[in-house]
């Protein structure tokens, strides 16, 4: 096993494959494709793979290998050991004479020319040639998946098949197609036309950021009709790629409600098709059957276009503010002896998922579909974290992992936005450094999770270039955390083997971001917890990097990281083969607190995790409100933070640092709560404040004024809402805390 991995390590720079295959083995000699070269096909399942093979040669290098039974030289030779097994492991062998790929299926056959394909120069030219080598590889989970969501911004059938063949080339083989939302119904349903007539089309957007700066006013939207469905499963078909179908419900069906009012509950609406982001009250009635028979027959005539095992039904973000005032809904918890709203939701999805069982079929849910009880063959989509997927496997549910914090790809990947995202920084090393495995999983309840998948989410992505850029490289990342084993993958070994497939992109003239190489700064405690540490690098070949306080016209060259103890502006300039390139400012607003040992007592969102507890005492103070950046989130628990200030001091004031946005269910706290301590076990209160509103603008600092006291541990105990109020989006619900910096004066 040391000399395998020895073997891989060592000749990784060699052969630049992404994602890392299980074994590599260099061989003497290297073999040259040409166009003389034959492709010969053994079984007819192959040709799929032989064809994938000749449209990628013919489009990039303008060759086109003559088909032939059997050859003895200048070959590339594809053959399966099975005709009818699934499994994806693979052979591949280059050798003097030709390359043979032998799978274990038609789908190990094809991910080996997969491989082949990352063997061939980045450059065109009509003739390749490739070092001999011995490769076997297998895949490490059997679910590897992308996601797209084309309700807020619809994408051409064109484009559809490119984002496929991105797929395809990463050995990826599930697409999540999101295809239903408030914002939009993008799938023909014969039986209800004005699914496509009235809820395809939204009469306008708002202009930027939520909540915006306006509305364009102006008509979006369509849908892909059924024949442009097949054509799409289809593509993917012949590509070993299964499509799953995404139809929203309880919640997100703003747009179906739109079409068709009956179907929400008595009293509410009127329905449109939303033209902002958010969540909204809008949702189906659970308490008429009606709903249930439009969406059984919704669904029959999706299963008739989508041969997929499995059926997503959504299930997140479902607002109960309506079922609680239904007559209906009402009856329904009374008559099927339910708690509350929450097992009514549970009930709903049991009901559709006993649909979909009945024909075969499995469905997937967002882990929302744990709470009121999971229903009985349900495979979990966990987002929200890990602990969704943790609590779906330890009841032997399958899982797919796909946590916000690490795998959607709407979030920004520098952390200076370039262009309007949702928020987040998910940094392609924090991306390929996911475990789709959490470490409490015992081996057991470990075989539960099938694999994990990235989302693309497009509230602000418009086009497909902008796709592209949010996907790469950030997907081959993904890949290598999906394919390859544990033992296999190594970050400083694949930022090698990325600067190849940067040409790759470029050479598929695809859209990608450089977020990773540019400049880079990281604030840390300083030595001694007295002040900050301030480090700044930058991983683009030929990068040196000088610095200016604030004040200062002259910048000094960077060498090591600097000590910071006092407020100050620091500015950092990057420059690429003595040419500037970008720049970094850091506005540190130092205090007591800063840089200081602190812990925190409840619950952080893994959705809203930052940089942990010490993002609370950075000396970053968040400047945008956005609820994403320098904040953590807590739901439903009430956060007590304390902070070990090294001596007693002097207290006069404690501020909070609080986000506000009632559209995504963000409150400041109800009650700040001071108490300080010189010893770190006995406490007393100092002060509190319970904060006024009406609240404007999305940042709301909460003062605490101290009368005269003095201690070395500070614990700030920030108690949340309870609830909603009517009339707030989300009324009922449990509403979102986020904190950005805790400020001692």
């Amino acid at each position: 096993m040391l000399l395998v991995l020895l073997a891989t390590t060592a000749t990784a720079q060699d052969f630049p494959i992404i994602p890392q295959p299980a074994h590599v083995q260099p061989q003497p000699g290297n073999f040259t494709i040409t166009p003389t070269t034959r492709l010969v096909v053994t079984d007819a399942e192959d040709r799929k793979a032989a064809v994938f093979l000749n449209n990628y040669l013919q489009e990039c290098y303008g060759i086109k290998l003559a088909m032939a039974s059997q050859a003895t030289k200048d070959f590339v030779r594809l053959s399966s050991r099975s005709t009818t097994s699934e499994t994806e492991g693979y052979k591949l062998q280059v050798a003097t004479q030709g390359v043979t790929i032998t799978g274990n299926s038609p789908v190990g056959t094809f991910y080996g020319m997969q491989t082949l394909l990352q063997l061939l120069p980045v450059q065109q030219q009509t003739s390749l040639t490739i070092p001999a080598v011995l490769i076997e590889d297998a895949p490490r989970f059997p679910y590897r998946g992308m996601h797209l969501d084309v309700a807020r911004h619809i994408f051409p059938v064109p484009f559809l098949k490119k984002y496929l063949d991105y797929l395809a080339l990463h050995k990826m083989n599930y697409f999540h197609w999101h295809l239903t939302d408030d914002q939009g119904w993008r799938i023909e349903i014969k039986k209800y036309p004005n699914l496509t007539s009235v809820g395809a089309y939204r009469a306008g957007t708002i202009r930027g950021r939520y909540p915006g700066t306006g509305n364009d006013n102006t008509r979006y939207g369509g849908y892909y009709t059924q024949a442009e469905v097949k054509e799409i499963v289809a593509y993917a078909a012949d590509r070993h790629i299964t499509v799953i179908p995404e139809i929203e419900m309880p919640g997100h069906s703003s747009a179906a409600l739109a079409a068709y009012p009956w179907l929400g509950c008595p009293g509410t609406g009127p329905y449109k098709v939303q033209e902002t982001w958010g969540i909204f009250p809008d949702i189906y009635c659970a308490g008429s059957d009606s709903t249930f028979t439009f969406l059984q027959d919704v669904l029959t005539e999706v299963l008739a276009l989508f041969p997929s095992k499995y059926i997503h039904i959504g299930g997140d973000e479902a607002p109960k503010a309506n079922w609680r005032k239904c007559p209906r809904c009402q009856k329904r918890i009374k008559e099927e002896g339910l708690k509350n709203e929450s097992e009514l939701q549970s009930y709903f999805i049991h009901r559709i998922e006993k649909f979909l069982n009945s024909k075969g079929r499995t469905i997937i849910g967002w882990d929302e579909i744990l709470e009121g009880g999971l229903t009985p063959n349900a495979v979990v989509m966990s987002w929200r974290g890990e602990r969704g997927g943790i609590a779906a496997a330890r009841q032997q549910h399958p899982v797919i992992m796909t946590p916000s914090s690490h795998l959607y790809f709407d979030h920004t990947q520098r952390k200076r936005e370039d262009s309007v995202t949702m928020g987040g920084y998910t940094p392609l090393e924090k991306v390929y450094n996911y475990n789709p495995v959490p470490k409490v999983l015992s081996a057991e309840e470990a075989k539960y999770i099938l694999g994990a998948q990235g989302n693309v989410w497009t509230e602000y992505i418009q086009h497909p270039e902008k796709v592209e850029y949010m996907i790469f490289p950030r997907m081959s990342a993904l890949s290598e955390v999906l394919w390859a084993a544990p033992a296999n993958k190594n970050f400083d070994d694949f930022e090698k083997r990325l600067l190849t497939q940067l040409q790759r992109y470029r050479f598929w003239d695809a859209g990608y971001s450089t977020a990773h190489f540019d400049l880079t700064a990281d604030v840390a405690p300083a030595p001694g917890k007295n002040g900050l540490r301030v480090t700044f690098g930058a991983k683009a070949p030929g990068s040196t990097i000088t610095y200016s306080l604030a004040g200062e016209k002259a910048t000094q060259p960077y060498t090591a990281p600097l000590l910071v103890q006092e407020s100050q502006q620091v500015t950092a300039y990057h420059h690429q083969h003595n040419k500037l390139k970008d720049s970094i400012t850091l506005d540190l607003k130092l205090n007591k607190a800063t840089g200081k040992p602190i812990t925190i007592k409840g619950y952080i969102s893994e959705f809203y995790a930052a940089d942990g507890p010490f993002t609370l005492v950075n000396g970053l103070v968040n400047k945008t409100g956005n609820r994403t950046r320098e904040a953590l989130g807590f739901k439903s628990v009430d956060p007590q933070v304390t902070i070990d200030l090294g001596t007693a001091q002097e207290i006069n004031t404690v501020t909070v640092h609080t986000l506000f946005d009632s559209d995504s269910w963000a409150y400041p706290p109800r009650l700040v709560e001071v108490h300080g301590s010189a010893d770190g076990k006995s406490y007393k209160m100092i002060g509190s404040t319970t904060p006024a509103g009406p609240f404007t603008g999305k940042k709301v600092p909460v003062n605490v004024r101290i009368p005269a006291a003095k201690a070395r541990y500070v614990k700030v105990v920030i108690k949340q809402q309870p609830r909603i109020a009517e009339g707030k989006p989300g009324a009922g619900e449990t509403p979102w805390l986020f904190v950005d910096e805790v400020q001692v004066e």
